[in-house]
């Protein structure tokens, strides 16, 4: 069941959701709008020119009001919202539909899961010619909640959780990469 703006402002005042900070404007009818962050993260030249999946990735991390995404260029962002979910609510990450006509796709993999706490982190990539600014505060798409059956047996308490600013990949630490 995707929650309304009734129960989304109830599970505020309750505190069983938290989203700070948190303008009275953001939240809409059946969704709460995120804002960028002012955290943005690229991905630094390796000497090989290959990344792989059982070693660190390195980043270049720069906090700014204004980012300049050029024309196929892939950053990492992040909300400006810090979030905790419960136990029982998921919740689905959906770009603008004006920014996406612009060119700028925005993803993170498109799920939130049960017991996640953070910023989430975006992954934005500009498949327009033309170069896109990017400014921090401004709305770059809503967070949709969905109410569980019952609470997960094994909520999320992963490897990103408590995450803040752009988060790079963590992928190097997956148990399937430990054998």
């Amino acid at each position: 069941m995707i929650l309304s703006d009734k129960t989304i402002q109830k599970m505020l005042s309750e505190h069983t959701l938290t989203i700070s900070p948190l303008e009275p404007g953001q939240i809409q009818p059946a969704s709460v709008d995120i804002r960028l962050g002012s955290t943005f993260s690229i991905v630094e030249d390796s000497s090989t020119g290959i990344l792989t999946m059982d070693k660190p990735i390195s980043y270049k991390t720069i906090e700014t009001d204004r980012y300049l995404l050029l024309p196929g260029q892939f950053v990492l962002a992040t909300t400006m919202e810090y979030f905790a979910l419960p136990d029982d609510l998921t919740a689905f990450v959906e770009g603008r539909s004006s920014l996406g006509r612009m060119g700028l796709f925005i993803q993170n993999a498109g799920w939130v899961d049960p017991g996640f706490e953070g910023e989430i982190t975006l992954e934005l990539f500009n498949a327009n010619r033309c170069a896109i600014e990017l400014q921090a505060g401004r709305r770059v798409g809503q967070l949709v909640f969905a109410k569980m059956d019952d609470a997960a047996e094994h909520p999320y308490r992963g490897k990103y959780q408590g995450q803040r600013g752009a988060t790079g990949s963590r992928v190097f630490l997956d148990p399937e990469l430990k054998k």
